[in-house]
């Protein structure tokens, strides 16, 4: 639950409208990618380190850890940061998504990255095989799991590790009631 500690703080209609309602900020309202959408993170980010806002666990790994809704320049333009961008690349001859995770495949999950050394496109396969659920609405399974896989420092998109750790970000589209920001 998110809370404004300094009533004199003027917020915008989107932070207004989270904080009337109760929405965490890593539950947007706004159209993924959008200018609001990235606005809403970089305000909360900043009223957040001013001490005028108080997150819930998530929003606060996710605007302490990460850097969206924050822009920087990249050959030129101006882009922003921490925003997973769905890409399309060809894979074998067939047209595939890059950087969004579906179940199938030899294990629960794959997911199509490209390689930022050689650009090949690379299918990372991850996800166990022995039936076992993913329990990512347990705190306590989730604490254990990044714990074990040492989720904080794995940053190598090629690496099933990596993608096991963030898979909460893409749960919804995984068929799962919510995405869920921070580690698995």
């Amino acid at each position: 639950m998110i809370k404004l500690l300094n009533l004199l703080v003027d917020t915008t209609p989107g932070l207004n409208y989270h904080l009337k309602h109760g929405i965490p900020i890593f539950e947007n309202v706004y159209r993924y990618s959008s200018d609001a959408f990235i606005q809403l993170f970089n305000e909360a980010r900043t009223l957040h380190r001013d001490g005028s806002l108080e997150l819930c666990e998530e929003d606060r790994i996710l605007l302490e850890e990460t850097n969206i809704g924050e822009y920087d320049l990249y050959e030129g333009q101006k882009v922003p940061l921490d925003l997973p961008m769905v890409d399309e690349a060809d894979y074998h001859g067939q047209n595939v998504t890059l950087g969004k995770p579906k179940r199938g495949g030899p294990k629960k999950f794959y997911v199509y990255v490209r390689d930022p050394k050689s650009k090949k496109i690379k299918k990372v396969n991850f996800g166990g095989t022995t039936g076992l659920s993913v329990k990512i609405d347990d705190p306590k399974a989730r604490h254990s799991f990044a714990a074990r896989h040492k989720c904080a420092t794995e940053k190598n998109r090629l690496s099933p590790n990596y993608w096991g750790c963030h898979i909460g970000r893409y749960w919804k589209s995984l068929g799962g009631a919510k995405n869920f920001s921070g580690y698995w």
